[in-house]
């Protein structure tokens, strides 16, 4: 076998990594990388340990690359195409030192400062991503170099940079960048009009929503506000009573915005459609089966990634993208670490895991025992009479969360409603300028 010709390595945080491919448990080892990651570790042996874990997980192109990375450390090749190799695996931190190496080694070349740009961006580092195009401003393509310099700029919250950029942009000479060029335009135009009203600082969770994804944030998590949510949910055990509170604070979103739908649009997954059942009740309209290219109507998800569970639910939500005139896509619980393939409208609330209240919930005993309770089985419409004749106070929380009054999201909503609902929805995987704490 391959690793038994390998040395082991010297640094004492990779040695642990390979101490958990030793006892087979290549997911720890993984994680130990990324732990180790986060300091300068020697390129050579963080490639040996990942050569291991590559083989180990039958990731044949990264056992390669890391292989010959580890034999030859400091050729531009070899560290490219191992970067290469870790971002196309979802390992891109462990690209990124291979990646800066190679920009070193090789400045000229563009498919090697992209890659790393692209690594930079997977890891949710903005800031280094813009600044490095930025200083090769001189000897950078307009597409899509400048391009990805305005992209980063925004996420990382520095709209001078990306409205400076964007004004030197000149149109594309390649037809496949005008969904991007539009989508660009729709962002800055949506951060001209969030400013009138909202601080876009980093603890503007709803104005960085909706610059980013045209996605109005409907409420705030009131818990640990200051210790690193900054208004989102970590692992929630959802109710009733937020299931409702959403769907007024969607009720008061669209009456803000002056939209009229006709109908609410059934999505066909268990959750989506015992709270479509309920938006139906709370909004006052008729409740009809999704249909891709109904006009004026609601569509109602309450996880949105919860559709791939369902036959054909990933196709229902590629008919989501493009949008349709007069479709509002409301999704009562996103997630903010692995976002929808399509970005919706409105958002109840933003979480990192979620227990629906229907779903199977864990509870403590008498004796401090935690158990499982059973899913509700009952009938959809049974769930969602509960719903709309839950208890719709909000929870004070810890007390740190900002007061978030409905009137201020519907001033928002009143200031940005001529930039909203336009164009397409393409997934937004930054988390942007707000900082979140992730326990996973």
């Amino acid at each position: 076998m391959f690793s038994r010709r390998l040395r082991r390595p010297r640094s004492p945080e990779l040695l642990k990594a390979w101490e958990c491919l030793d006892a087979g448990d290549v997911l720890a080892a993984l994680r130990q990388l990324r732990r180790a990651s986060e300091q300068p570790q020697p390129l050579a042996e963080v490639a040996l340990v990942a050569a291991r874990a590559a083989e180990a997980a039958g990731f044949d192109d990264l056992h390669r690359a890391a292989t010959a990375l580890s034999a030859q450390p400091g050729t531009a090749r070899t560290l490219y195409d191992y970067g290469y190799a870790c971002v196309e695996r979802g390992a891109s931190h462990l690209a990124i030192p291979a990646l800066r190496e190679a920009v070193r080694l090789a400045p000229g070349s563009p498919a090697v400062l992209r890659e790393l740009v692209s690594a930079y961006e997977d890891e949710g580092r903005h800031r280094e991503a813009a600044d490095l195009l930025a200083a090769r401003e001189g000897s950078f393509s307009e597409w899509p170099d400048r391009y990805l310099l305005v992209f980063n700029a925004v996420l990382a919250g520095d709209l001078e940079l990306a409205r400076r950029h964007h004004a030197l942009l000149p149109a594309p000479d390649d037809d496949m960048w005008l969904p991007a060029r539009d989508r660009q335009n729709r962002v800055l135009e949506r951060a001209a009009s969030v400013e009138a009203v909202s601080a876009l600082d980093r603890a503007d969770l709803r104005g960085w929503q909706y610059v980013m994804g045209g996605t109005v944030l409907g409420t705030l998590s009131p818990y640990g506000f200051g210790q690193g949510t900054t208004g989102r949910f970590a692992c929630l055990q959802d109710t009733h009573d937020t299931c409702l509170q959403g769907l007024l604070r969607l009720k008061a979103v669209l009456d803000a915005a002056q939209t009229r739908p006709r109908s609410v649009s059934l999505l066909p997954e268990r959750g989506s459609r015992i709270l479509g059942l309920a938006a139906a009740e709370v909004l006052g309209l008729p409740a009809e089966p999704f249909t891709a290219g109904r006009q004026d109507t609601v569509v109602i998800a309450y996880d949105l990634n919860g559709m791939h569970q369902v036959d054909g639910g990933a196709e229902i939500v590629g008919q989501l993208f493009d949008r349709v005139p007069g479709q509002v896509l409301h999704e009562h619980a996103s997630n903010w670490t692995d976002t929808p393939a399509v970005t919706p409208d409105s958002v109840a609330l933003l979480h990192q895991a979620v227990v629906a209240p229907w779903g199977e919930r864990m509870r403590h005993t008498a004796d401090g025992r935690v158990e499982r309770d059973e899913p509700d089985g009952r009938p959809e419409s049974e769930i969602a009479a509960e719903i709309v004749a839950a208890d719709a106070t909000p929870d004070r929380g810890d007390g740190d969360t900002p007061a978030d009054p409905v009137e201020r999201l519907t001033d928002f909503v009143a200031a940005v409603r001529g930039t909203w609902l336009r164009g397409d929805r393409a997934r937004v995987k930054s988390s942007g300028p707000v900082p979140g704490s992730r326990f996973s």
